[in-house]
């Protein structure tokens, strides 16, 4: 090999490290923390995303305390219970990724506590706590009832399907109800929906 031969490899090495990177990446990039609410997340059309719960939670947080009707409780705060919320969708979901947001905020507003010693069809949604409420009932010789709840949260869970050719579009619905207990009336009730639109997944919206 001669001397010119040897220059014109060496000044080719750089490029080949840099080309040879590039295949070894793929064009993938390295995982990385993004803020939950923030519009860098995944947005996919087969499942409901992370933002997607935070959405509808806070649009009806908002729609919930602008309402007024948790003053219509005689105690305040009022006391509340989660109810059955149906998942009518394709997917199987934890509708505490709903319901949970909406707690946490409620109760923060001092409005509202949520009480974990009843449950639909009798089930607490904390046992524990509610076999020592009645054990400390008993030793006090307490003939007094517990709390009751004065509103009990209850929802559905949708979604609708459509496609134009290589488009999809999915539209999840989000329905709440808020009853009031003494009286079996809905007091509250709105719905939110959420449409993405495209081809495949993507990051980013």
């Amino acid at each position: 090999m001669n001397q010119l031969q040897k220059i014109s490899l060496l000044s080719l090495a750089p490029l080949a490290l840099i080309l040879g990177g590039c295949a070894s990446s793929g064009g993938t990039r390295d995982a990385a923390y993004v803020d939950s609410d923030g519009t860098h997340t995944i947005v996919s059309l087969d499942q409901i995303n992370i933002q997607d719960w935070s959405n509808a939670a806070d649009q009806m947080v908002q729609s919930l305390l602008e309402s007024g009707i948790l003053n219509r409780s005689p105690e305040k705060p009022a006391i509340m219970v989660v109810s059955r919320i149906v998942n009518n969708t394709t997917q199987q979901v934890d509708t505490d990724l709903l319901t949970k947001k909406i707690r946490v905020a409620l109760n923060q507003s001092g409005k509202v506590v949520t009480t974990t010693t009843y449950g639909p069809g009798g089930r607490a949604e904390d046992p524990l706590a509610r076999e020592t409420a009645e054990l400390e009932k008993f030793q006090r010789g307490d003939t007094a009832n517990m709390p009751l709840p004065y509103f009990s949260l209850s929802g559905k869970l949708l979604e609708n399907r459509a496609q134009a050719g290589k488009t999809k579009q999915v539209t999840y619905i989000f329905q709440l109800s808020m009853t009031e207990i003494p009286t079996g009336l809905a007091v509250w009730e709105d719905e939110v929906q959420i449409t993405k639109q495209g081809q495949r997944a993507s990051v980013g919206w």
